[in-house]
């Protein structure tokens, strides 16, 4: 799969709102056929971040994704909302879901 994790610095007049903001592109990239998962979770030292964790299935997915009309749209209209240009990791990982953390097991 490939594994993405970026962070988004959003500007702060517009953090509060941010998932909302950007709910219309999130809803879309989950119902694509070839998304893992999407997820987005807000930084607990920096409140203007934001910390996506996402998914493709494989390099189609992926490319999918980047060529959908909701990724074009989200280029043009989410830079207005951000402080600076999103930092990512992007990996190719050989699983297709979380593992468990087998040092912190229960039960």
């Amino acid at each position: 799969m490939i594994f993405i994790t970026a962070k988004f610095r959003v500007r702060p007049e517009h953090a509060d709102r941010w998932p909302e903001i950007a709910r219309e592109f999130t809803e879309a990239t989950r119902a694509e056929p070839g998304c893992l998962w999407y997820d987005w979770a807000r930084s607990l030292d920096d409140p203007d971040e934001y910390v996506l964790v996402e998914a493709f299935r494989d390099d189609e997915a992926g490319a999918a994704h980047v060529g959908s009309e909701h990724f074009r749209t989200a280029r043009r209209e989410l830079p207005r909302y951000l402080a600076e240009t999103p930092r990512i990791v992007n990996a190719k990982v050989d699983q297709d879901d979380w593992s468990e953390l087998g040092e912190l097991a229960v039960g």
